[in-house]
């Protein structure tokens, strides 16, 4: 009686068998495998005689063998004789309820189910790979470890659900691999990179690394238990945005980037000396191309190999929390890129993105657009959310381009994009996703802040999803830092003319929980630095910004600066090289880090600065249209707490003895002059402080272009 049907036998050796594991291993009082480089195959018994395998097809060998019987392969061929354990002789490790979650697509944690595992399975170690591809006729797991040979690998489906699943004993960390994919019409896709691989190779590599997770001893208990009064709207919340690739080069060393390692140190230890209360990561989701700036990953489950391992990346996390500084990730659930090894057309369909390019593609990046009206999409999304808040203790998420996941004829002309079932152009799929994850992200992770870069005019993006809102924490503030910028951009003379582009913002500045961005956006792509935006002759330059930079600080909202900005980097941000630190050997970029230190430090210690940036209770303003003299004065309040008052001269001509009621009799400290020699500026002040008359009016000296905080003294 023949072994095994010939037909089927060279299905096996051709990689076209559909159900592998109904044949493979010990069946039936035979065993059967597959060794497509051995020309002798033995099955060795951990008890009896060791039986050799006949060749039944190219590859293909069979044998009759008792069923149940633990045992090894011993093969033969031109690279000499090894032994290995044979992946057919086990049995599915996805359990019942992990495949029930996936195909209703409510698995919260679907990285402990899927990617690559190293684990022990039937008391053997090795790795266990479990992949998403519901269209696929065959999926293998291929690699060095095979010879990248798709047909030696074949993996098991697990029913309904689209999952396929293989243990692959004897494998170690460090491992690079793939997934190859028989598609539905019987082709073979480009070899894909695994979507919750925890590793890459470097690029230009594009292939997962098994890696494990959970190796980093967390030291930052203290931190992770009080970190929700850091991030309420209430607290001093400073962000240093930071793209860690160009922050600083070891030149010496061919201009690597530091690794994460070396940022648990530097990194760490300026944003700490500068003041700031948070580090917020440009993407470091691996990414193939290194001028997306990490904004189109293909691996999200995966710190790039760029700087280090996962385990170095959690180190890095670990020691800022350690010194008190909250961590925010760049979070790209907007699109991805259509790089063959990545997520597109994934089992031969579209799988993570739309089919229809009038849906599923953005003009803008060349990326595609997900589909967040499929569950298993949208579980891999809210799931790679949760990942990076529990696996490696992050702070917060900022979603990048939310504006782009809101609107289905975003950036599309009329035409060119399909209305929601009610004719509309909201997204509603994409808008029901975001308000899950943020329900989850809170949920899971308590003591975490979310925050949106939205730059239209959508509703509630801060609310609570309760209330109705996408339940963000915080959005950016994109028409403030749009007004302001074009305002300080302006020569003196004619701001007289715009003086609204200052005031405006407090207008809706309570409607949402804002952030004042300025971000990497501001600076690339010919927009200049801040200090080339900034107009005059090159003491003006800096004095303008002094100016803006404090006015900033005072406005309501949480701040955030970008890398270079805060010692004046003269030129615009270029992510192959790294920030002009040699500048700080002038004194006038030295007094522009010193004043955004000082900002920092009078912001975190001033109750009034920050206990009122998102609720309108506390601000004022006590000048709002001397435009003649492009004056603004405000005052900043808190429960409780002294109020500041702010006086900014956005011309280069002094105010002397300008009138101003102030919000209490008394003697007012001058508490921050960006006029300061110490940040460059020359001096001119109010010698310490203004004292009221019994009307509360004082006279204030303004120095050109520069802003005056004023405190009430206190005995």
């Amino acid at each position: 009686m023949a072994l095994i049907d010939p037909s089927e036998a060279r299905a096996l050796a051709e990689g076209r068998h559909n159900d592998p594991f109904a044949v493979l291993g010990a069946h039936g009082g035979r065993i059967l495998a597959l060794q497509p480089d051995a020309a002798r195959l033995w099955a060795m018994p951990e008890a009896g005689e060791t039986v050799e395998l006949a060749a039944v097809a190219p590859g293909v060998f069979a044998a009759a063998f008792p069923e149940g019987v633990a045992y090894r392969l011993r093969a033969e061929g031109a690279a000499g004789q090894w032994d290995f354990d044979d992946p057919y002789r086990f049995g599915p490790v996805l359990g019942e309820i992990d495949e029930y979650l996936i195909g209703e697509g409510r698995h919260r944690r679907l990285w402990q189910a899927l990617g690559a595992h190293l684990i022990r399975h039937q008391g053997v170690a090795g790795v266990h790979f479990a992949v998403w591809a519901p269209e696929a006729r065959r999926v293998s797991v291929v690699g060095g470890f095979n010879n990248w040979d798709g047909r030696r690998h074949q993996m098991r489906k697990r029913g309904a659900t689209g999952v396929w699943e293989i243990f692959l004993p004897g494998l170690v960390a460090g491992e690079a691999y793939k997934y190859e994919i028989l598609g539905a019409d019987g082709l073979l896709q480009p070899l894909k990179a695994d979507p919750l691989g925890f590793g890459a190779e470097h690029p230009p590599g594009t292939s997962s690394v098994v890696r494990q997770l959970g190796l980093h001893g967390w030291q930052d208990a203290g931190w992770m238990g009080t970190r929700a009064a850091a991030n309420t709207i209430g607290a001093p919340i400073s962000i240093y945005e930071v793209h860690l690739g160009s922050w600083r080069r070891v030149w010496d060393q061919g201009g690597r980037p530091l690794s994460y390692f070396e940022l648990a140190s530097q990194l760490v230890d300026y944003v700490v000396d500068m003041g700031f209360t948070h580090i917020e990561l440009l993407p470091i989701t691996e990414h193939p191309f290194d001028g997306s700036w990490g904004y189109q990953p293909v691996g999200l489950y995966a710190p790039t190999i760029r700087h280090g391992r996962p385990e170095e990346f959690a180190a890095l996390v670990d020691a800022a929390h350690r010194r008190g500084l909250g961590v925010i990730l760049d979070w790209v659930p907007g699109h991805f890129p259509s790089d063959s090894h990545g997520l597109a057309r994934f089992d031969g369909t579209a799988l993570y993105e739309h089919a229809d390019p009038k849906e599923g593609f953005h003009r803008d990046w060349n990326t595609l657009i997900y589909n967040y009206g499929r569950r298993e999409v949208a579980n891999y999304l809210l799931a790679n959310a949760l990942f990076w808040l529990e696996e490696y203790h992050l702070d917060g998420l900022r979603v990048d381009a939310v504006a782009s996941m809101l609107y289905r004829d975003y950036s599309r002309p009329a035409g060119e994009w399909v209305p929601n079932i009610h004719g509309g152009r909201e997204n509603l799929e994409a808008i029901e996703f975001l308000r899950s994850m943020n329900a989850s992200a809170y949920a899971g992770a308590p003591g975490i802040l979310t925050v949106a870069e939205e730059s239209t005019s959508f509703p509630k993006v801060s609310h609570p999803v309760h209330e109705g809102g996408l339940g963000f924490g915080f959005k950016w503030n994109m028409g403030w830092m749009n007004d302001s910028l074009r305002y300080i951009a302006r020569d003196p003379i004619h701001r007289r003319h715009h003086h609204n582009e200052m005031t405006f913002a407090s207008s809706y500045a309570y409607s949402e929980n804002f952030i004042l961005p300025i971000s990497h956006d501001e600076v690339v792509h010919g927009k200049g630095s801040m200090l080339g935006k900034m107009p005059g002759l090159e003491g003006e330059k800096f004095a303008n910004l002094r100016a803006f930079y404090a006015f900033m600080w005072g406005h309501p909202g949480k701040k955030l600066l970008f890398m270079g900005q805060e010692f004046a980097q003269d030129r615009e941000w270029a992510q192959a090289g790294a920030l002009d630190w040699h500048l700080l050997d002038d004194p006038r970029h030295r007094g522009v880090q010193s004043l955004i230190r000082d900002l920092n430090r009078l912001y975190r210690d001033t109750p009034a600065l920050h206990w009122g940036d998102c609720r309108a209770q506390g601000f004022g303003w006590i000048e709002a249209d001397d435009a003649a003299n492009s004056v603004y004065v405000f005052e900043r309040r808190a429960a409780g707490a002294p109020p500041l008052v702010l006086l900014a001269n956005f011309t280069p001509v002094e105010r002397v003895g300008y009138g101003v009621r102030l919000p209490q009799p008394g003697r007012w400290r001058e508490v921050l002059n960006t006029d300061s020699a110490v940040y460059g500026g020359k001096n001119r002040g109010n010698l310490g402080g203004v004292t009221t008359g019994d009307d509360q009016r004082a006279g204030v000296y303004l120095p050109p272009l520069s802003v005056v905080m004023l405190m009430p003294e206190t005995i």
